[in-house]
């Protein structure tokens, strides 16, 4: 019976770059070792441009009559949360946002985008029945062309997370939970 070396992916993926780059090196002659130096050197020059992603103009009008823009959440963390009432994901994660706010309100903004066409008092009676203590903006005729300068939304929850100069820092797709927002804010 032969012997079987296992190799772990992390370092099957290491080893197989490091052949495909000698691999490469090969057909290059001295003359050209110059001009590929020249490539890499640009190559990196682009990757080292600061890409950074700024949280766009906003102002969403909140359940309470409150307007929120960039100047009213400037100097805070900003979460934006796009959620609906019948995404059971959605749900889930409304007591960790509100566990959160609660600790953080003064540092944090969490606004709360229920992306859904819903009764306004229906969304109050929902919000109470979870306590929900951080601002909700519903999908109405004032909002509706704000929701989207954030980004698409493929589906719910998303979350935008960006810090207290407007950059993004995070974006999640899926159910967050009290950890991931201490991990990532804190």
């Amino acid at each position: 019976m032969k012997n079987k070396v296992i190799i772990p992916l992390y370092l099957n993926n290491i080893l197989s770059r490091l052949v495909l780059v000698v691999l490469m090196s090969l057909p290059f002659s001295l003359s050209q070792a110059s001009t590929l130096s020249s490539i890499i050197d640009s190559a990196s020059s682009l990757w080292s441009e600061d890409k950074t992603i700024k949280a766009p103009d906003f102002q969403l009008t909140d359940i309470n009559g409150v307007i929120h823009s960039n100047d009213s959440t400037k100097g805070k963390y900003l979460v934006v949360n796009f959620w609906a009432t019948w995404c059971p994901p959605c749900l889930k994660e409304i007591p960790a946002l509100v566990e959160f706010y609660e600790q953080n309100s003064e540092k944090v903004e969490i606004l709360g985008l229920d992306y859904e066409e819903a009764n306004e008092s229906k969304i109050f009676e929902f919000t109470d029945s979870f306590m929900v203590n951080y601002p909700i903006i519903l999908f109405d005729k004032s909002n509706e062309s704000q929701f989207n300068i954030f980004g698409e939304i493929i589906g719910m929850p998303t979350t935008y997370i960006y810090d207290k100069e407007g950059v993004l820092i995070d974006y999640h797709l899926g159910e967050i939970d009290i950890e991931y927002l201490e991990k990532t804010i804190l």
